[in-house]
């Protein structure tokens, strides 16, 4: 698989926990909106070590970026991660992934499961085809939603959020449902985009199923 190494543009926290990491563009390189790429850091100890991460930006872009979620407890790539400055160097490889745009639906993600959409949905508007494709954000708390304001801007009512350890007046409570997708989702008939934790993804894909969702249109991420 080919490798290529890019310098670190800039680095910035939108959460608590999350990156969004902007690096040059290989001359050439190409992805499709939603998928991802093996990534590793040009740095002693860590050139061997790579994660998956999706692209957020755009493929017309002139930069690549990446919105990543650290776990700094975990001692390895995302909490060296937290360390990264511009100028220093990621090697990315070829692009790949499960997940691609098919249809209007309605995109269900859980945390960071979210960032295959951020490109799809980019893309959607940018080409003023967002249409009423719809996304199902669930998270523990509001603080960890990310992109919250880009997501209201881009989707307005059609961004649902769920909360499972915190509860509002703003957002809806709990964990996803069959009634909750009942009353948030687009008709069964339509697409169904699914990432996240594979114990949500499980879990959502199951409910969908019960709803009597066509398997071909459960579009979902794997690694």
């Amino acid at each position: 698989m080919e490798e290529y190494l890019v310098k670190v543009k800039s680095v910035k926290k939108i959460t608590r926990d999350v990156l969004q990491i902007v690096t040059e563009k290989p001359k050439g390189y190409t992805f499709i909106p939603g998928q991802a790429t093996s990534i590793s850091l040009n740095k002693f100890g860590w050139r061997k070590t790579d994660n998956p991460f999706t692209f957020t930006s755009l493929p017309e872009d002139d930069f690549l970026e990446f919105t990543i979620k650290t776990y700094p407890l975990h001692k390895g790539l995302t909490h060296e991660l937290l360390r990264l400055e511009s100028s220093d160097e990621l090697m990315v490889h070829e692009a790949f992934g499960t997940i691609s745009y098919k249809g209007e639906g309605t995109f269900i993600a859980g945390g960071a499961g979210v960032t295959p959409f951020i490109s799809i949905l980019r893309f959607l508007q940018s080409k003023n085809k967002i249409g009423a494709n719809r996304l199902i954000f669930a998270n523990k708390t509001s603080n960890d939603i990310i992109l919250r304001e880009e997501f209201e801007r881009i989707l307005g009512a059609r961004f649902v959020n769920i909360l499972s350890s915190e509860q509002t007046t703003q957002y809806s409570y709990g964990h996803i449902t069959q009634d909750f997708l009942l009353a948030n989702c687009r008709s069964p008939k339509s697409y169904f985009y699914v990432c996240g934790p594979p114990p949500m993804m499980d879990a959502v894909e199951k409910l969908l199923l019960t709803m009597h969702v066509d398997e071909a249109l459960i579009v979902k991420e794997v690694f």
